[in-house]
């Protein structure tokens, strides 16, 4: 019996030996593909960013990766349903300037966005264009004011949502320049671009590389750029502050988060990922040339830089009263 117990022993040691490696193995990070949600329709650069970052997950980090876009309720939609996931990192979310002012300008959402989101890094940033139709009667910043001085509420703009950089850089224009415009909101950059392009709406500011290749095409005019120097990739675009506003500045920003409680190993794997994604010299040269400053980094960076967001837009939209609808 001694021999047959001992026996039985190393033989269930053994077991555990064989077991005990591959259920290590079937936690490991990532289990399954990455699925990244854009809270935005397709066809401006956050869908692009998650595009990008799904594409390179699946070659081989997490094969299978996709994006998956849900639009609406000024981003809500995208990221409650991206904030009821499970927090394990293979549901993550494309963040852009909206995500600071959920907390401000979406309360009844209760959502907080530096609670209940871990960030995991800061792909890029770049300014905004202020665009209108290449037809337009107005050739500079300057006329732009002037018009809008003389029928005040008259002129439409065009932006991608409440609360968006679209939104938020017209109303900041709009104080600092003492001008009425009419705010238009669209579900998503591309179907304000066709009406802006169509002439349906009159100005809009967008992102750099939303617009930048109808620019070029002569389908819209650059009136203004909204960083604090001028863009080497357009050096005859004056900023808003040179054209006529002093002091106007604003930029926007992309990355990538997930829902807080997501294991510490799986935030590394994820911003390791990203960064070897960001540093990929043919994404370099289609981000760079389309206007994005990549950033990328440590996740605490990104944290930093949403809290400091929060914080300052937050303040704009007491401020300015601005809502929601």
């Amino acid at each position: 019996m001694h021999g047959l117990g001992s026996l039985f022993i190393a033989l269930c040691a053994g077991a555990t030996l064989l077991v005990a490696p591959g259920a290590a193995l079937a936690q490991a990070f990532p289990s399954k593909p990455v699925k990244i949600v854009v809270p935005f329709p397709p066809g401006a650069f956050n869908d692009t960013l998650g595009r990008t970052m799904a594409s390179e997950f699946a070659k081989g980090f997490a094969p299978g990766s996709h994006v998956e876009n849900k639009p609406g309720a000024g981003t809500i939609i995208g990221t409650d349903f991206v904030l009821k996931s499970p927090a394990d990192g293979h549901t993550i979310l494309v963040v852009a300037f909206p995500f600071a002012l959920i907390n401000s300008l979406h309360a009844h959402a209760k959502i907080d966005v530096t609670r209940d989101f871990v960030p995991l890094a800061w792909a890029g940033s770049t300014p905004n264009l202020l665009v209108v139709p290449a037809a337009s009667p107005y050739k500079n910043v300057r006329e732009l004011i002037a018009a809008a001085k003389a029928r005040p509420a008259s002129i439409p703009y065009a932006s991608t949502g409440n609360g968006t950089s679209n939104h938020l850089s017209m109303e900041l224009f709009k104080a600092m320049a003492a001008v009425d415009l009419t705010h238009v909101p669209y579900k998503g950059s591309a179907p304000a671009v066709t009406d802006l392009i169509g002439g349906q709406v009159q100005a809009m500011f967008d992102n750099v590389p939303n617009v930048a290749a109808h620019v070029r095409a002569g389908k819209l005019r650059a009136l203004a750029i909204t960083s604090g120097k001028r863009s080497p990739a357009m050096p005859d675009i004056p900023t808003v502050d040179e054209a006529g506003v002093p002091g106007y500045q604003v930029s926007v920003w992309f990355g990538l988060v997930a829902p807080s409680g997501t294991p510490r190993d799986a935030v590394t794997r994820l911003n390791t990922e990203i960064n070897r994604v960001l540093a990929l010299p043919e994404v370099r040269e289609r981000f760079g040339g389309s206007g994005i400053d990549i950033v990328g980094g440590a996740p605490e960076t990104f944290g930093n830089l949403v809290r400091e967001q929060v914080a300052t837009w937050g303040k704009v939209v007491r401020e300015g009263n601005i809502r929601a609808d």
